[in-house]
């Protein structure tokens, strides 16, 4: 018999209540991995389209050509949408005559909204993997108390408790410690790397909207 295999014997030889825990597990740690897909792509998308954008943006081409084409765009996402709604906010208080304060000030209150609100978009996701993170470890522990449990009650119904009778519930019981590290690692360190992506996306955003902000300033004269 093969180690894989008495793997898989005691996990199927497993109590309901151990198997359930393994089953809940075994999702988190795939649901855990299909986020950490999804936000790798979703940064790695961000990335580029800023990129793009800014490129654009400092080509020397016009603040309202850039706009018009934007209009145009139905998707708008990262700094193309902190633009565009930073700049639509700015054209609608210029035209109700507010004074040059106003004006930039409301501009700024928008650009921070548009900033928090690609910000959360960009994120999304990324709190599930810390809850999977700090859960996952508690749950395969649930898992392995309780195994433990049903092999000491187990040999109270043999008149001789060996090691041979005892050690297949107790390997059961901590397969289920073993499953929720395997799903609370990965996700630990994914939220970690994601958040530490997510303040440098946020302060190259930061110093856009600075940069813009300044331009429009001199609009406003």
């Amino acid at each position: 018999m093969t180690e894989s295999t008495s793997i898989f014997q005691l996990i199927s030889q497993a109590s309901p209540m151990v198997m359930a825990i393994m089953l809940l597990l075994l999702l988190a740690s795939f649901y855990g991995w299909c986020l950490i897909a999804v936000l790798e792509v979703r940064f790695w998308r961000a990335n580029s389209q800023d990129k793009a954008f800014e490129n654009m943006f400092w080509s020397g081409v016009d603040v309202k050509t850039l706009y018009q084409r934007l209009q145009a765009t139905p998707l708008r996402f990262g700094l193309s949408a902190i633009f565009f709604d930073g700049f639509s906010e700015f054209l609608k208080l210029r035209q109700k005559g507010l004074s040059r304060e106003q004006i930039i000030s409301g501009t700024e209150r928008m650009i921070r909204i548009a900033m928090n609100r690609q910000q959360h978009l960009l994120e999304k996701g990324s709190a599930v993997l810390a809850t999977i993170g700090s859960v996952a470890p508690y749950v395969g522990l649930l898992g392995t108390v309780w195994g433990i449990m049903s092999a000491f009650l187990g040999l109270a119904q043999v008149e001789q408790a060996t090691l041979a009778s005892v050690a297949p519930g107790i390997a059961e019981a901590l397969i289920a410690t073993a499953m929720g590290l395997f799903a609370a690692i990965p996700a630990v360190v994914a939220y970690n790397r994601y958040t530490t992506r997510g303040e440098e996306v946020y302060e190259q955003r930061m110093l856009f909207a600075e940069e813009l902000t300044a331009m429009l300033q001199r609009e406003a004269k």
